[in-house]
């Protein structure tokens, strides 16, 4: 944001629009780094800035996972859609992702807003009827949606394809291009039928999406070179309707057992939330602050698989509709591979976060998906890795600062903060304007979306305040210069309060218990962004370690459980 606006104030609105997860399973921590735990630290960035900070996203009930999920289990849609919606929210509340408003689509809400935009686009001329080729299955005499047909991968050969892509190459597929098809159903071969069915008229905008996207150069270069190549390859017409009887009515005569197609409406999602949003706050007006003033900045935090639908088939729906913001950025990360290989939930091969969050604490995981975070590539996740950071970032960087510094000051101050005198010498000011800087290095890349970078500050201005422990040896010289130890003290529990402020984005847990710690009485997220020094003489209580020694043993444990059962 521009200098003015970082001032807070209140001043500058922030929607962030989190990808909506298909309740048809618990989140894994691949899920956790693409899209959740971004948008967290740059919800949190923000109020800190005292920007206008909205979070939303919610359970996206209606996908195909779910309803192939409901039918193996012989149970109904919504109840599989209930039990995991359910796990998202523990998942959050104890993970720490501190979204505003986390709802469904299976809301009246949602409904009546996705309706909307269907009949003004509509309206519009945006859409028409066309017949469709589908896939039909005899045996229970029912169209099939895409991940409701198996067979052989055109591309690969592999035999476990699926009609909406194959996960072996990673292709995108269309079910009728699948060899030997057969239903996942009845294991009947399907038919070809035709099906009548809304198309959205995309080439009508690609001129506009064009002249838009060309204009985001703050894009990341792979999210805006691959809108632009798939832009000027040019667009054709997409269904959004589909032969299913679970999700959001079609609003047109004939359409009863039709629905519209969840890749149209759960994008209509962030809308409908912060709608929903506006009116459990009691004012239902104020959705507009975010969707109708221009100063309002929208991110959108998706994995890289999901940047057509934020960055071509979104914004054309907007463009139809009319006088709704676009997208201002689309940070969308690449994969987080587990060991070297891409998480699957059939071969077990993931770090399920309800599993994690029983047995482990939240803040180490947090620290490590982000040092991690596949900006620009895909990153991988080990267990040897994250006992490393863990221990000799974390603890030893970190943690340790913190609890040797209290310890010190405690015992040779009576346990108060010690003041430090009218003139400091050079390496203490040195390291308080380090510790200054440190806010405006670290905003730049949060407002960029570069969070490794962002989390490098605060960890390099640790490292510099234990360097300058070590040369000016506070437990060596209280015996003989009471004056310089308490200086060189006073300017420890100033950098460490600045630290834990700069850390609180990434570790909500562990950053206010470092703030309460050097002797803050007051709430670390409203003292806002900038250095708060620690008042002298305010009693310092008994210091706790933040982060636990990992033993060694556990990478052989976590890595056996990897695939276990599958």
């Amino acid at each position: 944001m521009p200098e003015g606006e970082r001032d807070g104030g209140g001043a500058a609105a922030v929607l962030i629009c989190v990808a909506w997860p298909y309740a048809n399973s618990p989140l894994h921590a691949g899920q956790i780094a693409g899209a959740y735990l971004p948008a967290d630290i740059v919800a949190r960035y923000h109020r800190m800035r005292g920007h206008r900070t909205l979070m939303v996203s919610g359970s996206d009930a209606h996908g195909t996972p779910v309803t192939v999920r409901a039918e193996q289990e012989g149970t109904t849609p919504e109840a599989v859609f209930r039990r995991f919606h359910e796990s998202f929210l523990d998942t959050w509340r104890r993970f720490g992702i501190s979204f505003d408003l986390f709802t469904s689509t299976d809301t009246e809400n949602h409904v009546a807003v996705s309706q909307d935009i269907f009949l003004r686009l509509r309206e519009g001329g945006y859409l028409h009827e066309a017949e469709q080729t589908l896939l039909y299955d005899p045996v229970v005499k029912r169209f099939l949606p895409d991940r409701y047909v198996e067979g052989s991968c055109p591309r690969c050969g592999d035999d476990g394809a699926r009609g909406d892509q194959c996960d072996a190459c990673g292709s995108t597929l269309d079910a009728l291009e699948l060899v030997n098809p057969r239903s996942r159903l009845s294991d009947a071969t399907p038919e070809p039928r035709s099906s009548t069915h809304f198309f959205l008229r995309l080439p009508a905008f690609t001129e506009r999406l064009l002249a838009w996207v060309e204009g985001q150069e703050h894009w990341r270069p792979a999210v805006r070179n691959f809108t632009l190549g798939q832009l000027r390859d040019g667009l054709t017409d997409r269904a959004i309707t589909r032969d299913i009887e679970w999700g959001v009515p079609v609003p047109v005569a004939g359409y009863e057992k039709k629905r519209i197609y969840v890749w149209f409406e759960a994008v209509i999602g962030y809308l409908s939330a912060t709608r929903e949003w506006a009116q459990s706050s009691g004012d239902p007006e104020a959705w507009k602050a975010f969707w109708t003033d221009p100063s309002c900045r929208t991110i959108y935090f998706q994995g890289k698989d999901n940047v057509p639908f934020h960055t071509m088939i979104w914004p054309a729906m907007l463009m139809g509709y009319g006088d709704l913001n676009l997208p201002y950025d689309v940070p969308a990360n690449q994969y987080v591979t587990i060991s070297g290989s891409k998480a699957s939930s059939s071969r077990n091969w993931a770090v399920w976060m309800p599993d994690y969050l029983d047995r482990h604490d939240p803040d180490p995981l947090r620290y490590v998906l982000t040092a991690v975070m596949p900006e620009t590539s895909d990153s991988d996740f080990t267990w040897a890795d994250y006992v490393r950071r863990v221990n000799d970032e974390l603890l030893a960087r970190w943690g340790n600062l913190v609890h040797r510094v209290l310890t010190l000051t405690r015992r040779h101050f009576d346990g108060r903060a010690p003041g430090a005198p009218d003139g400091l010498a050079p390496a203490s000011r040195a390291l308080l304007e380090r510790a200054d800087a440190a806010f405006d290095e670290a905003a730049d890349h949060l407002e960029a979306v570069r969070l490794r970078a962002a989390l490098g500050v605060p960890m390099a201005l640790a490292g510099e305040a234990n360097r300058y422990l070590e040369e000016r040896a506070p437990w060596a010289a209280v015996r003989e210069d009471r004056a310089h130890a308490a200086e060189t003290l006073s300017t420890a529990l100033n950098v460490i309060s600045a630290i834990a402020t700069l850390l609180e984005p990434f570790l909500p847990f562990t950053s206010p218990e470092a703030w309460r710690m050097v002797g803050h009485d007051s709430d670390i997220e409203r003292a806002g962004w900038r250095r708060t020094d620690v008042t002298p003489g305010a009693p310092l209580p008994e210091p706790r370690p933040l982060f636990r020694k990992l033993d060694e043993a556990l990478v052989d444990e976590e890595e056996a459980r990897l695939g276990e059962g599958s």
